[in-house]
């Protein structure tokens, strides 16, 4: 009979490539995942593993399993669940990964209303940009996960996920409200700007790359003068007068005291919430997913 724990396993192999890679997800040691490997490969009566060198690969029969294997693992978690009655009960743990300006908009506002309206329904966050939540999703880590993507680097579509639109968002130009520059109105022309100072995030974030693509098509390098982690500090800096930059609209929050203005064809985001198509089978999840629809549309 085929273990559950190992299928895992060999799920994350498949996904991650690597023993340690595994182990370091799993918290385990190198030598004790390749153990259960071998033990699993007994299991299945079958070779699932080649050796390369000093690393291990999934044999023809190792990828057939490990394509089953998600699917088999959330079938076992339905299955428990119904027997605990949850698919009829909306209870229990659903786990939600979010990039993090989808926080304050979206996703904080939605928990707290679930809290007050099912509070059998456990909500674990966790803060992730969209490389690091999908994979988590595909490995079984979350169960729920909040996505966005511009149409210059699409997304490839994955069989085993669903894809749920949540709603837009585009990118604007943000200042300080008492500034000169603030004081524009309508739409902004980014070639008019090249002469102010610049804050982005650090360089192979996925906006600051696009904001200095934007400035770059407008015909000027940006004079940058900051790089931050977090959209708050930048948002600060920005506040202080110190700085112009490009956002999403979303990441903006109103405690700053700062202004958007539109720009001349402004790029757009399409946010949405990516899900295992098997674990909509749960009555909790669909709460949590039906409680971000709402919340994004509302807000």
């Amino acid at each position: 009979m085929l273990n559950p724990w190992r299928l895992r396993l060999l799920h994350q192999l498949h996904l991650l490539g690597t023993v340690r890679a595994v182990a370091e997800a799993a918290h385990m040691s190198p030598s004790s995942v390749s153990q259960q490997l071998a033990t699993l490969e007994t299991e299945a009566k079958a070779q699932l593993f080649e050796r390369v060198g000093r690393r291990i690969r999934l044999t023809p029969s190792g990828v057939t399993l490990a394509a089953h294997a998600s699917e088999i693992l959330d079938r076992i978690a339905a299955a428990e669940a119904d027997l605990a009655g949850l698919h009829s009960e909306a209870t229990g743990v659903v786990r939600v990964a979010a990039f993090t300006s989808a926080f304050h908009g979206i996703v904080v506002p939605a928990v707290a209303a679930l809290a007050r309206e099912h509070p059998r329904i456990q909500v674990e966050l966790t803060e992730a940009e969209p490389l690091v939540s999908r994979p988590a999703l595909q490995r079984g880590e979350v169960d729920v996960a909040v996505c966005a993507d511009f149409p210059d680097a699409p997304v490839p579509p994955d069989a085993g996920l669903a894809r749920l639109p949540l709603t837009g968002d585009r990118v604007v130009l943000v200042t300080a409200r008492e500034t000169a520059t603030g004081e524009r109105t309508g739409r902004v022309d980014l070639a008019t700007l090249a002469n102010e100072p610049w804050a982005f995030e650090h360089p192979g974030a996925h906006l600051a790359d696009l904001a200095e693509r934007l400035c770059g098509r407008a015909g000027f390098t940006p004079r940058t003068v900051a790089r931050f982690e977090s959209y708050g500090t930048l948002l600060g800096h920005v506040e202080a007068g110190l700085s112009v930059t490009l956002l999403p609209l979303l990441a903006v929050h109103d405690r700053y005291a700062v202004r958007t203005l539109d720009l001349v064809d402004p790029p757009r985001r399409d946010i949405h919430l990516v899900v295992r198509r098997t674990t909509m089978d749960r009555a909790a999840v669909r709460v949590v997913v039906d409680a971000l629809r709402h919340q994004a549309r509302s807000a």
